[in-house]
């Protein structure tokens, strides 16, 4: 019997680095009209290169590649990145197909819906909530939440905890294997690997399950619960 799903956010309810790629191509472009000296091959190597350093959700890029370039902030070039970024990524926000379908789906199976995601809790619901899916889970935890990050076993537990729901009841869906199936498994819990969304080329993600398309969840759901 399967009682709770337990999501991934990026990658899994939304093309994450599709929507940052788009974004962050935007900025570039603006800060260069606005007088940014670089190309944009050497501003896009220079940005990845921070991302790696300071992690993908770091929220002061721009201001870090203008300070290492010319050792102060131009607000002109700044605010140009920093306007073209949002409007960008406003515009490429989206869900994966059959997303709000799917989630309304499970809902009417009475399934409670959960979110684990190691994105600052600030940028989840935002990204929740522009995507118009907030309303539809039971729980949001991310890495503030609990300090821990998948595969740690802690937020896969507390979710479960809030959720009320034992983890051989739980399925939990995600892209990257190395941290959301391995993380579940540790805790008792069914797995399903999101391969639409995998971005490493993951050959053997090691779940029960493996789907190209969300809605494949709901077939799952149905062979267990024999609805």
């Amino acid at each position: 019997m399967i009682k709770a799903i337990v999501f991934d956010l990026d990658n899994t309810l939304v093309d994450f680095m599709a929507m940052k790629q788009q974004a962050i191509n935007a900025a570039i472009r603006a800060m260069i009209d606005a007088g940014l000296p670089l190309t944009f091959d050497q501003a896009q190597k220079k940005i990845d290169h921070i991302y790696q350093e300071r992690g993908i959700e770091f929220q002061k890029v721009f201001d870090t590649l203008l300070y290492d370039e010319t050792s102060q902030l131009d607000y002109k070039v700044l605010a140009a990145g920093i306007i073209a970024y949002r409007r960008a990524r406003e515009a490429a926000l989206v869900p994966y197909p059959h997303v709000f379908i799917t989630l309304v789906q499970l809902i009417k199976r009475g399934i409670k819906l959960a979110v684990v995601s190691d994105a600052p809790s600030r940028e989840a619901w935002l990204r929740l909530t522009y995507l118009n899916l907030h309303h539809l889970f039971d729980v949001v935890l991310t890495h503030e939440d609990t300090g821990e990050y998948k595969p740690s076993p802690v937020p896969f537990k507390t979710a479960l905890e809030r959720l009320g729901t034992d983890a051989s009841e739980a399925l939990m869906v995600g892209d990257w294997a190395e941290r959301d199936v391995v993380g579940a498994a540790k805790v008792g819990m069914k797995t399903v690997f999101a391969r639409y969304g995998d971005t490493f080329g993951t050959k053997h993600s090691g779940a029960d399950y493996e789907i190209n398309d969300i809605q494949d969840i709901v077939k799952i759901v149905d062979h267990y619960n024999k609805t």
